[in-house]
Order: structure tokens, then C-alpha cells, then sequence
């Protein structure tokens, strides 16, 4: 056995490097509060410390009930310090699904937000685990807060090993039961490529979706870039154009649907957007009509990401490619990362041609693990180095990879299949359409049958016989909804999609009880 000493560093080992250059700079805001990079680096140190204390170590699983405060990015710094695998539970689920989760990854300490007590109570009464800590005094658990306090805040080593299980990160649910997906240290080591780092001047982002989801990665890249961070609990439109005013936020990450909520807020035209240098979007499809009416209204900043948890990420589409007389090239996720490889397949295996649909296929070092503890899902996904991401797609000439629509989403029809993707396009170019999600939903005769729910212009008086005309017009009788439902907003999911999920299950229990 080697007895070579351990030298592997951590994203969180270069991180807090990165902060000690400075410690007196700011680097979270949250509230009327201001944590500098020293404060935020003896945090780290010494919470590490009181997990240790508590008998938390390597290879053991730390699940945060955390909302975006800078104590939750602190506590899994620690973690990961450690060598611990990181849980973070989208706090919108059920008690009974997060407590699932707790089960299933073998929970060692469940780490809680003060302003989620009553769900942790309801989580643990289902699912014990050996230790609640809580960031502040509460009437279950011991304070880590208090604990970290007591501990020396001197630099640690850490222990995990480039091998190590570094995050589960479970999909949002949107299509059945939330698999966790399992990523390495050396993984997110190789996922550290962003265009936050690359620039000049010190970027300000605005954390206004869940540290859980895509802005949990994209503030750690603002940290190591010598930025500031700026929290807000959630996403609200008025509190998001306030805050870019009022801090002068240059980089803001949104999915689509929020970016459509942002745009058409009453005050957006009249509010200071001025400061901002990128809006990055991506997490689901969104939709060429609105990007385009985004552009009009920002200007040149957005960039759109194309990634999975389970492949990191595969493609961008640039500012200098967003020009909204192209919808073509909006509708594509731009072209793929210099070191991620991209084959496009058909259910055999074979490679298509450039300009024919088929199935995503990626290859790159940024590839998860695994799924935890479903080795026969992780080999159906992971095939000879290759990870199968169910969306299809397909590559163009000039090296642009569109997404279509995911594999699970398409619709079979009578006389064809439906691609869910192509129809939201279509509605929401309609003059008095905002939003729409296009899902399938089973008969009794187990058909599917195309349902679409849609977002009006307010006050539009738009119909649902208006809209099948314009869609049987525009591209045929096959692509016409057989029900159309009118809604204020759309339901999200915790990460900002559009929740498809409850969406086909109201359908059913329409049609059950109709």
C-alpha cells in the first residue's frame, strides 16, 4: 500500500485560497447583512471542525435542509473538506419524498436552515438520522453555529480523495421518482470551467433560484473569481430588478420561465438593468420568441447553457449568437465545449448523419459516477464511456447542437409523434401568448392525447379555438392539443421548470372524475 502523502485539493481547498488573497473583501450579501471572504473562510474551518467533533467524516452523508443562506454554502464546504458526500434537498418536494431521500443516501447529519424546523421534525419522525444540527439555536438538534464558534478557524487539511463521492444531487422529479446522481471531486474539479472566472472585473452575482440547483455551482465560481454574491431567498420579479439595481448585479442565472416572469413585470422597462454583463439561462427548453424578446430588452447578454447533472455540461450559445432575426439558431443550444464530445444516435447505437434527430450522446471527464445504489439504470446510461442523456437532438452543418425534446416527453400520435419542444415554439410565437408546456396525457384506451397549458397576455381575450386553428394552420392537424387550459402561471418546480409532472396529473384526475 502506498504511504506517498495525500495531495489531491478539493474545489473547496482552492477556493478558500482564493479568499484568502483578500479577507477583508465582501463576498456575501444577504439581507442587510455582509460577510467578508475572512469571516466566510474561518466559517468553513471551523464548522469543519464541529462536524469532525461530532464524529462526521469521510465517505459519511451530510443532507442540507438549507434555503440560500451564506451559512449553506459554508456548511458544505465543510463537508467536502471532510471528504463527506453532500446532499441538498430542493425544499419545495414533499416531507415524504425528501424524507426518502434522507433514507436512501444513509443520512449521517441532516443540517438545517432555522426557518425549516417544523419540516425537519416531520422529515426525522419518518426518517431518523443520528444527528441534527441546526445553523442557530433551535428545540431539536445542537446549534452548529454555536458549536463551530468554540473551534480554532486555522486552515485544514482535507480528506477527500479524488474518487470520493463528492455530491448527490437528485433530479428534480418532473418525471418520476428522483434518482441521485453521483459526482466525484475529481469530476467537479473538471466542471470548473466558466465564463465567471474568465473575465477582467469582478463579477456580482444574484442568487435568486435555489443554492440547490445550477447557482449552488455558479457561486462557487464567482467566489473563486474574486466576486460577490448576492442572495435573495426566491425568485420574485420586482425583488430581482431591485436587487440588480440597487447592487449593481452584472451576472444573473435564471431557467426559462423565469427570464419570460423577469421580462414581463410591469416596472421592467423602466428599471437600471444596465449593470448586467450576462444573463446565463438553461436548465429546460426554452422559447425563441421569448429569448428574442429578452435580447430586445437586456441587450447582448445572454448565454445560454446546455447541460445535465449527469454529463456536467455539453454546450453554449454565446451573446454573439443570439440574434433574434435567426429563431433557428435561438431554438439551439449552441455549440459544444472544447472538451466534451458529442455523437448523435439512433436506438441501435449507430451514428447519425449531421442534420438527423437521434439521441445525445456525451463523452468528457465532467460524466457522473454513477446513480447511487441503481447500478442497472447507471449501465443502461453509462455505455462504454458514453453517457445516453435521453434528449434528442441533432447536430447542424456549422456545428450547432439543437435539442428537440427529451425521449420521454414526445408524444406518439396517431400518424406520428409530437415533439413537446416544437409545439411550445409554436403557441408561444402566438402575439397573445407568454408561456406554454405541452405534455401528454392517457386515455382510457391508453392513447395519448396532446394537452397544453397556456399562459395568456392578460387581458388578451385569447380562446382555446383560436389557438388550435393557429396550430392546425402553422403545422397540421397531428400537432392540434385536444385540450388547452388557460392558467395565470405555470407551476414550477423547485429548480424554476416548468412542472409537467403535476400538470399530467391534474389532467388524469380530470379526466378520472369527469
Amino acid at each position: 500500500m502506498s504511504t506517498a502523502p495525500h495531495t489531491f485539493r478539493t474545489y473547496v481547498a482552492e477556493n478558500l485560497d482564493a479568499l484568502q488573497s483578500d479577507p477583508a473583501r465582501e463576498v456575501f450579501v444577504h439581507q442587510e447583512r455582509r460577510v467578508t471572504a475572512g469571516e466566510f473562510r474561518d466559517l468553513v474551518y471551523r464548522s469543519a471542525r464541529a462536524l469532525r467533533a461530532h464524529g462526521i467524516g469521510r465517505g459519511q452523508t451530510v443532507t442540507l435542509l438549507c434555503g440560500n443562506l451564506p451559512e449553506t454554502i459554508a456548511v458544505r464546504y465543510a463537508a467536502h473538506l471532510l471528504g463527506c458526500r453532500v446532499n441538498h434537498l430542493y425544499n419545495k418536494l414533499s416531507a415524504e419524498s425528501q424524507a426518502a431521500i434522507v433514507r436512501d443516501v444513509e443520512t449521517r447529519a441532516l443540517i438545517v436552515d432555522p426557518r425549516y424546523l417544523e419540516r425537519a421534525v416531520e422529515i426525522t419522525e419518518a426518517a431518523p438520522v443520528p444527528d441534527v444540527l441546526v445553523l442557530g439555536p433551535a428545540k431539536i438538534g445542537a446549534d452548529l453555529l454555536e458549536l463551530a464558534a468554540a473551534q480554532s478557524a486555522e486552515p485544514l487539511v482535507g480528506d477527500a480523495r479524488p474518487d470520493d463521492v463528492c455530491t448527490i444531487r437528485h433530479t428534480g422529479g418532473t418525471t418520476g421518482h428522483p434518482k441521485g446522481i453521483c459526482t466525484t471531486h475529481e469530476q467537479v474539479q473538471s466542471f470548473r470551467g466558466s465564463i465567471v472566472e474568465s473575465e477582467e472585473e469582478a463579477p456580482r452575482l444574484l442568487v435568486c433560484t435555489t443554492l440547490a440547483h445550477a447557482a449552488g455551482m455558479i457561486t462557487d465560481s464567482v467566489l473563486r473569481g474574486g466576486g460577490c454574491v448576492v442572495l435573495l431567498e426566491e425568485f420574485d420579479p420586482g425583488a430581482v430588478l431591485d436587487a440588480i439595481e440597487r447592487h449593481r448585479i452584472s451576472h444573473l442565472f435564471l431557467l426559462p420561465p423565469l427570464l419570460y416572469q423577469l421580462m414581463d413585470h410591469p416596472d421592467s422597462a423602466e428599471r437600471d438593468t444596465s449593470s448586467l454583463r450576462s444573463i446565463s439561462y438553461g436548465g429546460c427548453q426554452s422559447s425563441p420568441t421569448r429569448i428574442a424578446d429578452a435580447i430586445r430588452r437586456f441587450g447582448p447578454v445572454l448565454v445560454q447553457f446546455y447541460g445535465q447533472n449527469e454529463a456536467g455540461g455539453i454546450s453554449l450559445l454565446m451573446p454573439e449568437d443570439h440574434d433574434p432575426k435567426r429563431p433557428d439558431r435561438l431554438r439551439s443550444a449552441g455549440k459544444v465545449l472544447p472538451q466534451v464530445e458529442v455523437a448523435i444516435r439512433d436506438e441501435s447505437g449507430r451514428d447519425l448523419p449531421t442534420g438527423e434527430h437521434g439521441e445525445i450522446c456525451v463523452r468528457s471527464a465532467m460524466l457522473m459516477k454513477e446513480y447511487w445504489k441503481q447500478p442497472e439504470l447507471t449501465a443502461e446510461v453509462l455505455r462504454d464511456g458514453w453517457l445516453h442523456t435521453g434528449d434528442i437532438g441533432f447536430l447542424d452543418g456549422e456545428g450547432y447542437l439543437t435539442v428537440v425534446d427529451r425521449i420521454k416527453d414526445m408524444i406518439v400520435v396517431v400518424g406520428g409523434h409530437v415533439y413537446t419542444t416544437e409545439l411550445e415554439d409554436l403557441i408561444n410565437s402566438h402575439p397573445q401568448v407568454r408561456q406554454s408546456a405541452v405534455y401528454g396525457v392517457r386515455d382510457a384506451d391508453r392513447m395519448e392525447r396532446v394537452h397544453a397549458t397556456v399562459v395568456p397576455v392578460p387581458g388578451s381575450g385569447l380562446d382555446a379555438q383560436q389557438l388550435r386553428d393557429f396550430v392546425r394552420e402553422e403545422r397540421g392537424a397531428m400537432y392540434v392539443p385536444a385540450e388547452i387550459t388557460f392558467v395565470q402561471a405555470l407551476p414550477l418546480t423547485d429548480a424554476g421548470k416548468p412542472d409537467k409532472k403535476q400538470l399530467r396529473l391534474q389532467a388524469e384526475r380530470e379526466h378520472t372524475t369527469a
